[in-house]
């Protein structure tokens, strides 16, 4: 209650003597005072008045007097506590209301995410104002600073994070703090923090404004570890910001030819997903101890643009902290049904399926792993990746016992002589363009979009990734066609699905067993 104490004592004698009699001031979450109202304090559930004498001007200058200088944001602190005191202004700028909110370091809030963060993966936390995620965010940063012992970065505008002053709260632990001029700058200063600092994780709170959405971009595609909080309550709040969108992967409207339409079964304008996110896992925080988590977020939005709602898993942690993990099935108001398609005139020996759907969950046998040799690649960027992906995944370092090999565009450009052996022994080759956790992440990805759909095993996973790599490549102008490596009926249909998505022709050419299928404009 120390620090409490230091809060308190920047009021009034009035309001102070008042509220310093109050029991329940653990409860306590913020004093508001406004010019010629009477001063209340706020708990969670209730506003109580404190005395019967209203604010003056003089109570108003008593406590700017006493906290540290206002900023641009109109927010002021108390040296190395986590308090926050924001003013209202009128329109000469001179302050007529003051919110004097109470910041807490509660240890042990991260418990109920804990799992996530710790994988390396970029967390986006959202929730309303007073929800607890700068809480957890402060959480977080101590966590991965002194547990994980990683290099942590804070990025604090508001000096909310790690509290007022050049000496941060000790809440944050081992995490170095960087302080922001202006809140116009905080994007530059997220930059900064790359390039000069070489942190491992980065932690940033309220992502507010498209350039730092750019920015945080820019950091995860460096291989950062990004954990940010941002304005909206849900992901589908995000999705209809224009100016964050691009934290969960971005919306544009794609215009369909008629040929191109008629065979989705849609209307000539869609909505698709731009690209990858920038935060692949999402919390949304409803309470101080319960979360639904959104753990592929690019599978939910490209879900929610076919109508079909997210399922979250919801964690909560109880009195005893125990997470306990739910899942609320959908129902089926919340599917719209998608028309049968019959067989594609690309691939007359295919069977008939489904659009685009939601596959029911069904017990079946685990996939064996797909034994992957890298070779450039940074082994230790593809281990996080792994474990983050949760699949089954082996890392070899021989040749023989491997499924596939991965290495990089500078690499394969040599044609070494484990290259060579690699493509005598039949063995699939894929190469990232860089070497970086992004490249190595969305090789991953790859894999677990389609694995164990249908077939098991690399086979299948390794014919999607190398329809995805030839649609990147068409796509970019590098070629005019690419024809790829002969594969079954089911499989062949799933890679002109992939050409399908992305707006690319497809047929199916050869006879079987060599029949393949070549990607074209």
């Amino acid at each position: 209650m120390e620090d409490l104490d230091l809060l308190v004592r920047v009021l009034p004698d009035h309001i102070m003597d008042d509220l310093a009699g109050r029991e329940d001031l653990g409860g306590l979450l913020e004093i508001v005072m406004d010019l010629g109202r009477l001063p209340e304090a706020r708990f969670a559930d209730a506003a109580v008045p404190l005395g019967d004498r209203e604010v003056a001007e003089v109570d108003i200058s008593h406590v700017t007097a006493r906290v540290s200088e206002f900023g641009e944001d109109n927010r002021a602190g108390i040296e190395r506590t986590l308090h926050r005191i924001s003013a209202i202004r009128n329109r000469r700028g001179r302050a007529v209301g003051l919110t004097l909110r109470v910041g807490r370091a509660v240890f042990g809030t991260i418990r109920i995410i804990e799992d996530l963060v710790l994988t390396g993966a970029s967390t986006l936390l959202l929730g309303r104002p007073g929800v607890g995620k700068t809480t957890m965010l402060r959480e977080v940063a101590r966590v991965l600073a002194d547990t994980a012992s990683k290099r942590v970065v804070i990025v604090d505008t508001s000096n909310e994070i790690a509290g007022d002053g050049d000496i941060p709260h000790p809440s944050i632990g081992g995490a170095r703090r960087m302080h922001v001029a202006r809140p116009a700058q905080q994007h530059a200063v997220m930059i900064e923090a790359v390039e000069n600092h070489m942190p491992q994780v980065i932690v940033i709170d309220e992502i507010g404004t498209e350039l730092e959405a750019t920015a945080a971009r820019t950091i995860a595609e460096r291989g950062v570890q990004l954990v940010a909080t941002a304005h909206g309550n849900t992901l589908e709040n995000l999705a209809r910001n224009p100016t964050l969108s691009d934290l969960i992967g971005g919306i544009h409207t794609v215009t369909l030819g008629d040929d191109e339409a008629r065979r989705r079964r849609t209307q000539k304008t869609v909505l698709e997903r731009r690209a990858p996110p920038t935060f692949p896992v999402l919390v949304e925080i409803q309470n101080w101890n319960t979360v639904a988590v959104h753990e592929d977020v690019a599978a939910v939005v490209d879900r929610m643009l076919r109508g079909v709602s997210a399922a979250p898993e919801i964690r909560t942690l109880n009195e005893n902290g125990i997470v306990t993990r739910s899942r609320i099935p959908h129902s089926d108001s919340d599917r719209r049904p998608v028309p049968k398609r019959g067989p594609s005139a690309r691939d007359k020996d295919e069977p008939a399926r489904s659009g685009p759907q939601e596959e029911a969950a069904v017990d079946r046998q685990p996939d064996p792993p797909v034994r992957i040799m890298p070779y450039g690649v940074n082994k230790g960027r593809l281990q996080q990746a792994v474990a983050s992906s949760g699949l089954a995944i082996e890392i070899v370092d021989q040749l023989g016992s491997a499924d596939l090999l991965l290495t990089t565009k500078n690499y394969y450009r040599r044609r070494t002589a484990a290259l060579r052996s690699a493509e005598q022994q039949g063995k699939p080759v894929y190469v990232l363009r860089r070497n970086t956790l992004p490249q190595i992440e969305q090789f991953i990805r790859a894999i677990a979009r389609r694995n164990g759909r249908g077939e098991q095993g690399p086979a299948i996973t390794s014919a999607l990734f190398e329809a995805e790599e030839a649609v990147r490549t068409v796509s970019a102008g590098s070629s005019d066609q690419i024809e790829l490596t002969p594969q079954g009926a089911y499989v062949r249909h799933l890679q002109h699905a992939i050409a399908e998505k992305y707006g690319l022709s497809s047929n199916s050419t050869g006879r079987d067993p060599r029949r393949k299928v070549v990607i074209y404009r």
